[in-house]
């Protein structure tokens, strides 16, 4: 949409303004799997909320992709967990697994490094289920919106397989 679309009022204008700011306010699912409750996280650190409001999902692939477009703010030497946050500040931890960190970072790779710019749907890390489930550990994910204190409200909007790319967490202003 031009200038003079803007100057001469078209409606559609408007909407893609509205649009945008509302899709800026989504984190999307950093990949296939069953989407779950908070609370059913197999961990009271993320299951009580401690580290903040979010999900959990349980993995069907073994990529995890960008959940928005904004900058990788956190890696962890055992690759286990990223901290990314959007363009419009919503910063949130994606963290595979749980105590996957005794794994020592084997059947994790990480794409990223803390700085880089990322786009929705870019691959950022890749696992093996097979070694979290040969670890003993739950491949159960927990993807947490740790600057909650800045939004109105975070509200799971997906449940069952969602696939990577699909709205999985809105958030209010």
């Amino acid at each position: 949409m031009g200038f003079f679309d803007k100057l001469l009022g078209k409606d559609t204008a408007a909407n893609d303004g509205i649009e945008a700011r509302a899709a800026a306010l989504t984190v999307c699912a950093p990949f296939t799997g069953a989407a779950m409750k908070l609370e059913d996280i197999p961990d009271p650190v993320f299951s009580q909320g401690i580290l903040g409001p979010g999900c959990g999902m349980d993995p069907a692939e073994e990529t995890v992709y960008a959940p928005f477009d904004g900058t990788v703010t956190q890696t962890t030497d055992t690759k286990h967990a990223l901290g990314v946050t959007s363009a419009d500040g919503v910063e949130v931890l994606i963290h595979v697994g749980m105590d996957t960190v005794e794994m020592g970072g084997k059947g994790f790779t990480c794409m990223v490094k803390e700085g880089d710019k990322i786009k929705a749907g870019q691959p950022m890390l890749k696992f093996t289920l097979a070694d979290i489930q040969a670890a003993g550990h739950p491949a159960v994910t927990a993807i947490v919106v740790t600057n909650a204190d800045d939004f109105a409200g975070v509200g799971l909007v997906a449940e069952g397989t969602v696939e990577h790319g699909a709205p999985l967490l809105k958030l209010k202003k």
